[in-house]
């Protein structure tokens, strides 16, 4: 495919969302498409374009939530034009990571070459094969962590999944495709959690992301400084289950290749009070977030405003 044929596909539609090239079945299959038969060259080239035509969307609602979040995280310090230039580099990360992953998904082999299992994570998965005790996984929208928790399954690692609630045909899709051997991918609902609950309790693994914000919580974790909309819901199930959390999170690196990493584990602290329980624990686990994302902030791709004050959310 020539780069003239590739300019054709790039949005022109002013309101076009991000969310719907990337989570749309449309834009799924498109995206998947294109990336098998795209060699790298061509793929980083077409996924930069992209990424700098989204990010000028001034009026788009994924536009204005990566500028409210990134705001929050350089501390209300960053100038407008600093915060443009955050942003379109987060949508040219984010597209990146999209092209690597469908285009290795059905790569093992390469897929190991790109992404390092760095001794951290190795050692967190030895341990609990020694201890015999349930392990949560928190992870969050960093780096390409959809591959990166690929390479880790490909590795050994062997775990439950708990992915978006009552997911859009798009997800649907997302999660067939992110699928293999080891990996058990269950939207969160009632039978998943009592699953996962099992799970834990039988010194199994499970996985689920932490920062992706809810309105259905009654609980404001504080998150770089201010309340948050995140969830506590994996806290509570770490709390039921008496198991330790693991922050895991892949990271890019600047030849362009991926690290997954793992953070020493949390044992859940205990206190009288449930919601002073449940907070405090959880901001445990933000303190070591705020540090992965202050590493280089671009690399978060987070589309919803993640604090309520900031914008409202979709």
């Amino acid at each position: 495919m020539s780069f003239a044929t590739q300019r054709e596909i790039l949005p022109r539609r002013a309101g076009l969302a991000f969310q719907e090239v990337i989570n749309g079945p449309a834009g799924i299959s498109l995206a998947l498409g294109l990336a098998q038969v795209m060699p790298p060259r061509q793929g980083y080239w077409l996924a930069k374009r992209l990424g700098s035509r989204f990010a000028q969307l001034r009026k788009n609602t994924q536009v204005e939530a990566v500028e409210a979040n990134q705001s929050i995280v350089g501390q209300g310090k960053l100038s407008s034009a600093d915060l443009r230039r955050i942003t379109q580099a987060t949508f040219q990360a984010t597209a990146r990571c999209l092209y690597d992953f469908y285009h290795n998904i059905d790569r093992p082999k390469s897929i190991l070459e790109l992404v390092e299992i760095d001794s951290s994570l190795k050692k967190r998965i030895e341990e609990h094969r020694a201890s015999k005790c349930g392990l949560l996984m928190a992870s969050l929208h960093f780096s390409n962590f959809d591959l990166a928790l690929r390479a880790a399954v490909l590795s050994g690692l062997r775990a439950q999944v708990l992915s978006l609630a009552r997911p859009v045909t798009g997800t649907r899709l997302q999660n067939r495709i992110r699928d293999l051997d080891g990996m058990e991918i269950t939207p969160i609902s009632f039978t998943s959690l009592q699953r996962a609950l099992r799970r834990l309790k039988n010194g199994g693994i499970v996985v689920t992301g932490i920062d992706r914000p809810t309105n259905d919580s009654r609980f404001r974790p504080v998150f770089f400084g201010r309340p948050s909309s995140l969830p506590v819901g994996y806290i509570q199930l770490a709390l039921k289950t008496d198991v330790p959390v693991v922050v895991v999170t892949g990271r890019t690196l600047a030849d362009g290749h991926y690290c997954v990493q793992a953070s020493d584990p949390f044992p859940m602290r205990r206190f009288k009070d449930t919601n002073e329980e449940v907070l405090w624990n959880t901001e445990e686990i933000l303190r070591v977030v705020e540090q992965i994302i202050r590493w280089d902030p671009k690399q978060w791709s987070m589309f919803y405003p993640v604090w309520p004050d900031t914008a409202s959310q979709n």
